[in-house]
């Protein structure tokens, strides 16, 4: 969503959820990665893991796949894939600091729509989708055909759902003349066909790592003897940063399917606004001071995107480790004494 189709309280109240089930996700991070917890990842694995996987669903949202017949095009958001993954505070988070990169460094999505961006994507997908379609469709794991249902079931509940989110959200601004229903019945088929697709990328890249590298898999549980990922952290790696490298060179030029709703339902690629504000302004203004690569305006923009996220989820890795061994060290001490 860009700025145009949010409001000053309707900026308020998303923002202020945001924030909150942000601060529910690191303590649930927190809890589900102890040594004793039932399932997901360990600590020494969960953060470099949410690096590497937020990196590879940053670059794969770069890359926009046309739906035929319709002239618009979608592309990936990430949330069941990352929640499979990851759990689904973890992923929440994950994706989350992509919605947040992007915004602020590629000016892609509104600061002020910041936080309607993460309840739409992140917390309907991880947050809702995952946990009441995905997993219990998904079950172990094993078969692969539970695997196609249940991303294919998960992914278009979680892409019509957020599409029901902007239209609503959009409605309660009363800023752009946009009708609801006229806006819901050019939303919800074209996001149910973005839905599809991505539940098809989706089950592919689960079948890869179910087949090659199974304790990966938050949704199959934690596995009884957990193995080094380092391999594995670095194979992840290297695919994100090779497509975000090629993102140009296969990306659709179509508009996605919210510039081709808006078309669609206004007659213009920009919903007319019916008021500006300060707010409106500072927020345009803080946007343009912080991206570098607007509009993704360079063929470096998908690596350095994905750089990004590897650099900040390994600094914080590296800075939790340094905490775990200072811990661990003043806790010997005081057994010695």
């Amino acid at each position: 969503m860009s700025d145009a189709l949010v409001s000053p309280p309707v900026f308020a109240a998303a923002g202020a959820a945001a924030v909150a089930l942000l601060a529910v996700s690191v303590r649930q991070i927190r809890r589900n990665s102890e040594p004793n917890a039932p399932g997901g990842h360990s600590r020494e694995h969960i953060v470099p893991l949410m690096g590497v996987m937020g990196a590879f669903v940053f670059a794969a949202q770069m890359i926009n796949f046309s739906i035929p017949g319709t002239g618009s095009s979608g592309h990936l958001v990430g949330g069941i894939l990352l929640a499979a993954i990851l759990g689904p505070w973890a992923a929440f988070l994950t994706l989350s600091s992509v919605l947040v990169i992007q915004c602020l460094l590629f000016a892609d999505g509104g600061f002020m729509a910041l936080g309607c961006n993460i309840l739409n994507m992140a917390a309907l997908s991880c947050l809702v989708a995952y946990p009441l379609l995905f997993r219990p469709l998904f079950g172990q794991g094993k078969s692969g055909g539970r695997t196609l249902l249940a991303s294919l079931v998960a992914c278009v509940a979680a892409l019509e759902l957020g599409a029901l989110a902007v239209t609503l959200e959009t409605e309660a601004s009363g800023i752009t003349a946009l009708p609801l229903g006229r806006f819901l019945l050019f939303m919800l088929p074209i996001h149910a066909f973005i839905g599809i697709g991505e539940g098809l990328a989706t089950a592919a890249v689960l079948y890869v790592v179910r087949r090659y590298k199974p304790e990966l898999l938050a949704a199959a549980g934690r596995p009884r003897k957990p193995r080094p990922m380092g391999r594995a952290l670095a194979v992840i790696a290297v695919v994100a940063l090779a497509v975000g490298a090629s993102f140009t060179w296969v990306a659709s030029s179509d508009p996605d399917g919210l510039e081709w709703s808006i078309l669609h339902t206004s007659g213009q690629e920009e919903p007319a606004t019916g008021q500006t504000d300060g707010l409106h302004e500072l927020a345009a203004g803080i946007q343009e001071s912080t991206a570098l690569m607007p509009d993704y305006d360079t063929t470096l923009a998908g690596v350095a995107g994905s750089g990004a996220i590897l650099l900040s989820a390994f600094g914080v890795a590296y800075v939790l480790r340094l905490a775990q061994r200072k811990n661990n060290g003043k806790q010997a001490s005081d057994r010695t004494l």
